[in-house]
């Protein structure tokens, strides 16, 4: 059902013009998830944490396709899970135990992206996860964790070993599960996600080909921090950011209702 179907009030006017902007942009973030085929019907979700002391983020409403959200439809919920707006949608609580959890302990994590691709949960089954293998492989692993499996993430006691394995980095893989990435700005885990789903993807079809593989060398691989903020002008994810944005309005304006 197109978006503009579901009949959403439009928040515009209600919330600050900060929260407005930030909304948009992970609205945006939602159709370029469909965009791009990383999407899992209704699952899986992109939060944003809105500026404050009191922690409140914004998360995808359960029910609703990637490709449908709009700045308007996205949920305010608390620390606590509870909505802002009792005439929003309900939330995914399996999104709210993962996202709230990073949320609450990673002050520059304005966004945590988590997706379930087959490229993604294909490489957080096998046992040693990301290789080194292709260029795009070199910047996750500069800032790469894992998480072991324990089950759908419905558990608050999960909470605390998901907060210690992520640490300071800004990638997951979620074992047997799926992907993660967080950044100060949308844009910057967007593009995270970007890199590591096409590493992911680059390793499945090189262990498919059935020839001997060229793992890059260790030595190249410590010296990527300091090449990535280069390969971007120090922009990090607001280099491409504009011209996505771009990409979607040439689509399908509606994210910004």
């Amino acid at each position: 059902m197109p978006s503009s179907q579901l009949a959403i009030p439009s928040k515009k006017d209600s919330v600050s013009a900060e929260e407005w902007q930030l909304r948009v942009d992970l609205a945006a973030a939602y159709r370029l998830i469909a965009l791009y085929g990383w999407d899992d019907l209704i699952f899986t979700h992109v939060s944003a944490r809105i500026p404050g002391d009191e922690h409140h983020f914004l998360i995808n409403p359960y029910g609703m396709m990637f490709d449908e959200i709009t700045a308007s439809s996205l949920v305010r919920i608390d620390q606590e899970g509870n909505k802002l707006n009792p005439d929003d949608f309900d939330i995914n609580p399996a999104g709210f135990t993962i996202h709230s959890g990073i949320h609450a302990v990673r002050d520059d994590a304005t966004c945590v992206m988590h997706t379930h691709t087959t490229a993604g949960v294909a490489v957080s089954a096998q046992k040693d996860g990301l290789l080194a293998l292709s260029q795009q492989s070199l910047f996750p692993l500069a800032t790469l964790a894992y998480h072991d499996y324990e089950g759908v993430a419905l558990r608050e006691e999960e909470k605390a070993r998901l907060q210690k394995d992520l640490g300071h980095n800004n990638a997951m893989i979620l074992r047997n599960h799926g992907l993660l990435t967080v950044g100060r700005t949308i844009p910057d885990a967007f593009l995270g996600m970007f890199i590591l789903q096409r590493a992911c993807e680059i390793q499945i079809a090189a262990l498919s080909g059935n020839r001997e593989l060229s793992p890059i060398p260790d030595t190249i691989v410590k010296t990527i921090k300091e090449q990535a903020s280069q390969v971007t002008k120090g922009l990090g994810g607001q280099l491409a950011w504009p011209g996505l944005l771009r990409k979607l309005d040439r689509i399908d304006t509606s994210f910004r209702e």
